[in-house]
């Protein structure tokens, strides 16, 4: 779901336990002003974290960005990462890319 705290908070009313952050802006403006691009998402971890739901998130993470993502997001327990780990993965072999990955997430 977007980073929209009205949504997060609906999303406790389904009775679901977690909501998974669609992070396409996010790496989309991450080059040009990442505080600013995480801006939302950090508000909407923090309206997750208060309805007690855990926090995913995905879409266009990669090395590059996903290391600021994940240390700025109060509560994330689990990032979905296919594309850019697999196109990395062409240049550095399978399993020294889910090391760089796993790094980035420690």
């Amino acid at each position: 779901m977007n980073p929209d705290e009205d949504m997060i908070s609906h999303a406790q009313t389904t009775g679901t336990d977690r909501v998974e952050l669609y992070t396409e802006s996010y790496a989309r403006n991450y080059p040009d002003d990442r505080q600013q691009a995480i801006a939302p998402y950090v508000k909407a971890a923090l309206t997750a974290n208060k309805a007690g739901l855990g926090i995913n998130a995905g879409h266009d993470l990669n090395l590059t960005n996903l290391k600021y993502f994940s240390e700025n997001i109060p509560g994330l327990l689990e990032v979905s990462i296919g594309h850019a780990l697999i196109c990395d993965a062409l240049y550095y072999g399978l399993e020294n890319t889910v090391q760089l990955y796993l790094r980035q997430i420690r």
